[in-house]
């Protein structure tokens, strides 16, 4: 590859003119040569694999990059191509693609950590799903953060959605654990007496969940205030789990005493008939 000073490329026949030596010593002008003209081609080429390829940059908005390159892909399949020539894609679509691979065992990974480590300290499975039911309702206040943001979803949102999973049930396993801490100082005998530890066990869990709240909504503010190299990504990996930290809030608050005053409920009504059938057939003196 050859690039003469601009004094000597101004115009065509700058380039025509351009003397080439010859094995005798003559000098030849490039017209002679080669013919010189202007013609439309690639902006760039290269070689890969001993062939030549030129790269074509897309650059579209108002939609997201998945169903955007499978309408292209659609679209090239009705091209008549020469003979030698091929279509192949890469870029950003290769490496969501890549990436999507890779969060397919990442996520299911992620929940059956999660599941294994809840059955591993509570011993017991309706105690796990119960907790569990905090990631669909964090992703539903994710879902509708990225929705109203008008984001699609991605390799970042992704991983917020991850992040979010994880603080979802680590504030639902603290509510469960106030609860638990409530029953065991005062042991219920009837159904009345179920929904008042229920009650005080919430009731103290009020504050440090909506500190915690609070707190990771003020501290992922500043990320949507701010402009910079990377904020794009950050709001799209902080957003999910603003919007997961609401519902998750509703479902710590809520459902899960109402859920954990069913289930204790339901134990009572088994335990206590067989505490009667005992004393009813214990031995006389």
């Amino acid at each position: 590859m050859l690039r003469y000073d601009r004094p000597d490329r101004e115009q065509q026949s700058d380039l025509d003119n351009i003397l080439v030596p010859s094995s005798t010593g003559a000098s030849i002008p490039l017209s002679s040569l080669a013919e010189i003209r202007i013609a439309e081609g690639p902006a760039m080429l290269t070689s890969e694999d001993a062939r030549l390829q030129g790269w074509v940059f897309v650059d579209f908005q108002g939609r997201d990059i998945g169903s955007y390159t499978s309408d292209l892909q659609k679209a090239l399949k009705t091209m008549a191509l020469p003979p030698g020539y091929s279509l192949k894609r890469s870029g950003q679509f290769t490496q969501m693609q890549e990436a999507k691979e890779r969060l397919s065992i990442a996520i299911p990974a992620t929940l059956l950590i999660i599941l294994t480590l809840l059955y591993l300290h509570f011993g017991r499975w309706d105690r796990t799903f119960l907790i569990m039911l905090a990631v669909p309702f964090g992703l539903i206040g994710g879902f509708w953060g990225v929705w109203m943001a008008g984001y699609d979803l991605s390799v970042a949102v992704a991983v917020g959605f991850i992040a979010l999973a994880g603080i979802a049930v680590e504030t639902a396993i603290v509510m469960l654990i106030y609860i638990d801490h409530q029953m065991r100082d005062h042991p219920p005998k009837d159904e009345a007496a179920i929904l008042d530890n229920i009650r005080h066990g919430a009731l103290q869990r009020v504050r440090p969940k909506l500190m915690t709240v609070f707190v990771i909504i003020l501290g992922l503010i500043p990320i949507f205030l701010t402009e910079g190299p990377g904020s794009d990504v950050m709001r799209r990996i902080a957003l999910p789990m603003l919007g997961g930290m609401v519902s998750t809030t509703i479902l710590t608050l809520v459902l899960i005493p109402v859920l954990y005053a069913l289930m204790a409920g339901k134990s009572l009504r088994i335990t206590l008939p067989d505490s009667r059938d005992r004393s009813q057939t214990s031995p006389s003196g």
